[in-house]
């Protein structure tokens, strides 16, 4: 019997229907559904009762644990240790403070991959790292603005001919997962798994958009203006200037990419393949 976290969220009752909509269809599948709290530890238990192995994955845009990821995570990761997990899997990053020189924070980075130490001491039988890479989903989440140019676009704070982002399809993040669950001792303990459909600009991002019959542009605008355009734009400009100078999953990512390649036969879905199928124009 498979078993699936129902994690509590503090968005809206349209955000808490689809979560339950998702749960009902878990149940469908014969997956056993446990309603359960990051924030609240004790709630962990039931959870991971009976459980060889745990996926664990922090959540920067719920605004209970912006700030505090790397408490959560830390306090996820002992309590399934306690309740006897065999292999725990933790989604993590880049620690782009240190690989900055501490230049950059990057805070949904940085706090994550401080968890990292804490998985590696836990004294777990396996343990292993996957990474995401920077979602195609992004594409749409940025909602195309208008541009000076009268067309619609990104405006980023970055150089956008810099192919440094590695990016891929986040719902394929899984395949990697059940991957190494699967894998066994034929994956070496404690290896970091990097999902990336490809290394891309946002001049490749909008040029493949464009084939496909839109009319996108991206324009690089400093730094100090993109603080301005919205809440939080600072955390986002400081993660693109750490792509810049760094690429996003930073050097280690080629070691990192292959070891996932390796494991999921046929690799991941590239970016020209995704808009295809996900960003028509006039979709």
């Amino acid at each position: 019997m498979l078993r699936a976290a129902a994690w509590l969220t503090r968005y809206s009752e349209r955000e808490n229907s689809r979560s339950g909509y998702a749960a009902k269809a878990l149940t469908a599948r014969g997956v056993e559904v446990v309603k359960a709290d990051l924030l609240e530890p004790s709630s962990l238990k039931a959870l991971y009762h009976g459980a060889r192995g745990a996926f664990l994955v922090t959540n920067f845009g719920d605004p209970a644990q912006r700030g505090r990821e790397e408490e959560i995570g830390a306090s996820a990761v002992n309590a399934a240790r306690s309740a006897g997990v065999k292999h725990l899997i933790w989604s993590t990053l880049p620690d782009a403070e240190k690989i900055s020189g501490g230049r950059l924070k990057v805070e949904h980075f940085t706090m994550k991959a401080h968890v990292d130490a804490v998985v590696r001491s836990a004294g777990f039988e396996r343990h292993t790292f996957v990474q995401a890479p920077f979602y195609f989903q992004n594409l749409k989440l940025f909602v195309p603005q208008p541009l000076p140019d009268g067309r619609r676009g990104w405006a980023v704070p970055m150089d956008p001919a810099a192919r440094v982002i590695h990016a891929g399809d986040i719902s394929e993040l899984g395949r990697a997962v059940a991957a190494a669950f699967g894998a066994g001792a034929g994956l070496a303990n404690g290896s970091y798994l990097a999902v990336c459909g490809g290394m891309y600009s946002w001049d490749d991002f909008v040029a493949t958009l464009n084939t496909l019959g839109h009319n996108f542009g991206v324009v690089r605008v400093a730094p100090e203006v993109y603080d301005g355009f919205f809440p939080g734009a600072k955390e986002l400009r400081e993660m693109f200037q750490y792509f810049e100078a760094h690429t996003y999953f930073g050097p280690d990512a080629q070691t990192r990419i292959a070891t996932a390649n390796a494991l999921v036969p046929g690799g991941f879905t590239v970016f020209s393949d995704w808009a295809r199928k996900n960003m028509k124009p006039g979709g």
